[in-house]
Parts: structure tokens; C-alpha cells; sequence
């Protein structure tokens, strides 16, 4: 398992580029985020009401003794209060509201990208990365706008207003304030550059995590039968550990930092008082300004403390951002350019001088050439690794091929539109993948086009119907996860259906009975046979047993094309073919 570690460089400006493609999602909903910009500046005008409002009451109305004035004014200042409760709430929500469904459209937006990756893609990367970009890091995206971007403009309009204010009052007054805003400035840039690292330490170990318990609950029972449960234990409690030590980290700066803002805002307020007190004492200051003046200072240092936080806020938000923006731009994806779009096909099948490899120049397959013909049956033999299954993975298109050509009915499948192409392909693999849903759901992956009538007829065709009308709920039994509550032979069984449905014109089956006991094979066997009638077929074949009745064997090695010819010629040739069917002899007598 490779550990995820992607740092975030001190002091790195937020990228606008990225700030440019979020905006994108934005434009579907750009009026409710025009008016939640208005909200902001709102909540901005009315943060120094209140203080101005309590000057004035005492100044005005306490110290001439005027309570019909004074009423009055409280009356204003409650319905002023109420009001930017109000706007508060919209604004809170709104900015929720947008983020939700922006990281919503960019969720769907992601999946929807990974249904197109080649294969080669998924080879080359974690999966529990994947998981991370898909969940941990657009739940990020919804902070950048309920508490990044809105809130830090909102804050900064908050401070301007404020000091606007402050200023207008008594500008003497308001530079004594602001005695101890360097302190509080140099504190909170520190905050900022250490608590960014914690941020990005905390979402290295949570992708760390992700990655390490999907390929462990995953490959549990091998975990289990090499007795690895303490080692593995051992494994995932060091990660925790960072996860811990990360979090804590965070912790620790927050802990730090905000007593610290504490005490330079409560030694501002103490010049505040120092100073207004003296002159109140001289009569050149109003107690209302001074008292005024301490709550101003109270909502000047607020925003201040906030922006720091709401800035790690936004600049991880723009990180995850550029992560998921990189795998939406990353070009991994089969080009379906094509456009012929077939209802039928005969099924003639053409590999001409076919390279391919998977990395670079380090070919799997080397010079293929063979035909297949409408209703022929060709079976692929060699040794573990000999090129059999990635054949068939080039026919489907999973993967691109480096050099030669692939034709379908004398049409290169790159000009095919890939979903008709895939949808005249019946593949049946060894290992059989069942989603957490029923055995309908599974055979017909949710087609509506699929009767369970039509599910019920290829079920008794190919021998599965007995056992899935024995199980609870027959084709409505759930199957749980990858098939759990399955034998072996019965999901083949039912990948054996799921090819049947769907009734296509080419039927390949990779090694589809070395899973399947002898029993089980003998039953299923003549289906196969039904399966393969009047349809292009393809087998790669375990058990040679299976093969003796394909019009063509094609022996592979290395990559290569060995021998071509029909099970008697072959063994008549005592060749590559000959051999293995005399080990498969031996094994079967010892």
C-alpha cells in the first residue's frame, strides 16, 4: 500500500485558477449566490449598529435623564438586533445551501469521470485514494463557502465598517485601540503557517486511513489465513497514531493561539479603558463613547481571530479543489469517438499485427494476428501470464492497444460507439464480482429493459434456476457484499446468467469453470454449449477438457502465438499444446 503525502508549501498563495473552475459550478446558482453577497455586506453595515445605538442611548437619553427617548431607541436597537438575526440565519443557510449542492453537482460530476478511466488508471492507483477525492475532499469544498470565501469577505467588510466608525467617533481613541492590533497580526500569521501544516498532515493521515482499511477489510480472509491479524493491527495502529499526532498538532496550536488573542484583545481594551477613563475624567470623553469603544473592540478582534482559521479553511479547500480538478482534467479516459452504432452484429473478429503493454515498452502481447468468424468458437491456452486475458480486455476495449488493429465485422472497434460496442460482448470472468443487492439486481445491473421473466428463462438455460427459487426470495435474495452469502459455483452461476440476458452477439468466458467443481462444471457445461450456439465465442481455458470441441485453439507464450490448429491437430503436432495436455493427464491421474 503506498502512503498518500501531499503538502501544501508555506506561505503558497491561493490559487485563482482553481478559485476560476469552482466559480463554474457556481453559475448554475449565480442569483442565490449574487444575494447571499448582498447578505454578507448586510451582516457587514449592521456589526457596529449595536455599540452605536448603546452610545447613544447612554450619551443621549441615560445622562439627560430621558426615558421616553430611551425606550425608543431600545425599541430600535431590539428591531435592529432581530433584523441581523435574520439576515444571519439566511446568510448561514444560504451559504450551506450553496456549498451542498455545488459539492453535489462536483460529486456526481467526479463519479461520473471514473466510470470513463481505462482500467490502466485504476491498476496504477489506491483506492482508498479514490475514496478520499470523492468524499473527504469535496466535503472540504462545502467549508469553502459556508465558512471560507463568504465568510473571510464578510469579515473584512466587517473590519473596514468597524474601523470607518470608530475612526468617525474619535480617531484619537481609535489609534490607542489599535496599540496592540501588531501583536495580534504577527500571532495570527503564525497560527495561519502552523496550523496549515496540521490541516495538511490531518488529510495525508486521513487518506492514509482510507487506503489502509479498503485493502485490508478487503483482502481479510488473506489477512486471516497467514495469521497476519497482529502484524496488520500493529500497521494500522502506527497510522492511527499519525492521525492522532496530527490532530493533536492542530490542537495544540489552536490551544495556544486562542488565549493568546485573548489576552492582546484584553490588554486593548485595558488602554481603551486607561485612556477614555482619563478622559471622562476631564470631561473630553462621553461614557457611552468609552463604553462604545469596548465593544468595538470586541467585534474588531473577532473577525481578526476568525480570518486566520477561515483562511486555512479556504486555502485547504482550494488544495482539495486542485486535486479533484486534476483528476477531472486528467485524460485517462477511453476515447468514445466513435459512432457506429450497430443494433446487430455477425460477430467476425480480426486482431492484425496487435502490440500492447501495460507500461511503456514492456509488451504483453507481440504481433497477435488470428481471425474468428461468425458462430466459430476459438479457445486461448498458455501458462500463467502467456497474454490470454489481455486479449480479451483489448476486444472490449478495457484497455488501448500500442500498434495494429482490432476489427468487429471488418469495422475497427474505435470507431464503434463504446457502450454498443460492450453491449454485443457477453463476458463471463473467473472472478465474479456481485454488488450488495439482490440476484435480480445483479444479473441485470439494473437494466429496466430486463423482465425477470427474460432473467428466469437464461437462469434455466444455464442450470441456475434450481438453486436461486431454493434461496429466501429467490431473484429478490440479497447477496451481500461480493457475493459473501454465495458458494463459488453459484455466483459463477450467476455470471453465467448475467452474459445470458443480455444476449449478445460475442460470448467470451475467461477461465469461467476453473472456479467451478467437477460437478458443477458437467452441469453447466452443456449450457455453455447453448450459450455458444450461433454466437462468435471465445474461452480461455484451464482445463483443456473443456476446449476439445473449439474450431481453433491458438496456444500462447510469452506474449506470443505459438500454435493454431483444432485439439486433434495440435496433438497430432506434439507441440506447446501436446505438452500441456500431457501434464493436465498426469495431474489428473496422481
Amino acid at each position: 500500500m503506498s502512503l498518500e503525502k501531499e503538502n501544501v508549501k508555506s506561505g503558497e498563495i491561493i490559487d485563482t485558477k482553481v478559485l476560476k473552475k469552482l466559480y463554474q459550478f457556481v453559475q448554475p446558482y449565480r442569483g442565490r449566490f449574487f444575494f447571499l453577497v448582498v447578505l454578507t455586506l448586510a451582516l457587514a453595515l449592521l456589526a457596529p449598529t449595536r455599540p452605536l445605538f448603546i452610545q447613544i442611548a447612554i450619551d443621549d437619553y441615560v445622562a439627560m435623564g430621558d426615558r421616553e427617548g430611551l425606550v425608543k431607541i431600545i425599541y430600535l436597537l431590539v428591531g435592529l438586533m432581530v433584523l441581523q438575526s435574520i439576515v444571519q440565519f439566511a446568510h448561514t443557510y444560504l451559504s450551506g445551501w450553496i456549498g451542498q449542492v455545488i459539492i453535489r453537482d462536483i460529486r456526481i460530476k467526479l463519479y461520473r469521470h471514473l466510470l470513463r478511466m481505462k482500467l490502466k488508471f485504476f491498476d496504477n492507483t489506491p483506492i482508498g485514494r479514490l475514496v478520499t477525492r470523492n468524499i473527504s475532499d469535496i466535503e472540504t469544498l462545502a467549508d469553502v463557502f459556508s465558512e471560507g470565501l463568504a465568510a473571510i469577505i464578510g469579515d473584512l467588510l466587517q473590519l473596514v465598517t468597524i474601523l470607518a466608525v470608530m475612526f468617525y467617533i474619535d480617531w484619537k481613541l481609535t489609534l490607542v485601540s489599535l496599540c496592540t492590533l501588531p501583536l495580534l497580526i504577527i500571532s495570527t500569521y503564525v497560527f495561519k503557517e502552523k496550523i496549515k501544516v496540521a490541516f495538511n498532515d490531518v488529510r495525508n493521515a486521513v487518506s492514509n486511513l482510507n487506503s489502509f482499511l479498503q485493502e485490508h477489510i478487503t483482502g481479510m480472509n488473506i489477512v486471516q489465513i497467514f495469521n497476519r491479524e497482529e502484524r496488520e493491527y500493529k500497521k494500522f495502529e502506527n497510522i492511527n497514531k499519525d492521525h492522532r499526532r496530527a490532530h493533536l498538532k492542530s490542537v495544540l496550536y489552536y490551544s495556544i493561539y486562542f488565549p493568546v488573542a485573548e489576552i492582546i484583545q484584553a490588554i486593548g481594551i485595558g488602554l481603551v479603558v486607561w485612556y477614555g477613563a482619563t478622559g471622562v475624567f476631564d470631561m473630553d470623553l462621553k461614557v457611552g463613547v468609552l463604553i462604545s469603544f469596548i465593544m468595538y473592540l470586541q467585534l474588531f478582534f473577532r473577525p481578526i481571530r476568525m480570518i486566520a482559521d477561515r483562511y486555512n479553511t479556504l486555502q485547504l479547500g482550494v488544495v482539495s479543489s486542485s486535486r479533484i480538478f486534476k483528476l477531472l482534467d486528467s485524460e485517462e479516459h477511453i476515447a468514445n469517438n466513435g459512432t457506429y452504432a450497430p443494433e446487430k452484429i455477425q460477430g467476425d473478429i480480426q486482431l492484425k499485427n496487435v502490440w500492447f503493454a501495460y507500461n511503456d515498452e514492456e509488451y504483453v502481447l507481440k504481433d497477435i494476428n488470428f481471425d474468428v468468424k461468425h458462430g466459430e468458437t476459438i479457445a486461448l491456452v498458455g501458462a500463467t501470464g502467456a497474454g490470454k486475458s489481455s486479449i480479451i480486455n483489448l476486444i472490449s476495449r478495457f484497455y488501448e492497444i500500442n500498434k495494429g488493429s482490432i476489427r468487429v465485422d471488418g469495422t475497427d472497434i474505435k470507431d464503434y460507439e463504446l457502450n454498443t460496442l460492450r453491449k454485443h460482448i457477453g463476458v463471463v470472468l473467473q472472478d465474479v464480482f456481485l454488488f450488495s443487492d439482490t440476484i435480480l439486481y445483479n444479473i441485470t445491473l439494473g437494466n429496466p429493459n430486463i423482465t425477470r421473466e427474460q432473467v428466469l428463462e437464461a437462469a434455466e438455460l444455464v442450470g441456475a434456476k434450481r438453486f436461486i427459487e431454493r434461496l429466501p426470495g429467490g431473484l429478490d435474495y440479497n447477496v451481500m457484499e461480493r457475493g459473501a452469502t454465495l458458494s463459488v459455483g453459484q455466483r459463477q452461476m450467476i455470471s453465467f446468467v448475467r452474459a445470458m440476458v443480455y444476449n449478445p452477439e460475442i460470448i467470451i468466458l475467461d477461465e469461467a469453470t476453473s472456479s467451478v467443481d467437477t460437478e458443477t462444471e458437467e452441469l453447466i457445461q452443456g449450457a455453455i454449449e447453448k450459450m455458444m450456439k450461433g454466437r462468435t465465442s471465445i474461452v480461455i481455458a484451464h482445463r483443456l477438457s473443456t476446449i476439445i470441441k473449439a474450431d481453433k485453439i491458438i496456444v500462447m507464450h510469452k506474449g506470443e502465438i505459438k500454435e493454431i490448429g483444432n485439439h486433434e491437430k495440435l496433438l497430432a503436432e506434439g507441440g506447446l499444446y501436446a505438452q500441456l495436455h500431457q501434464m493436465q493427464l498426469k495431474s489428473m491421474v496422481s
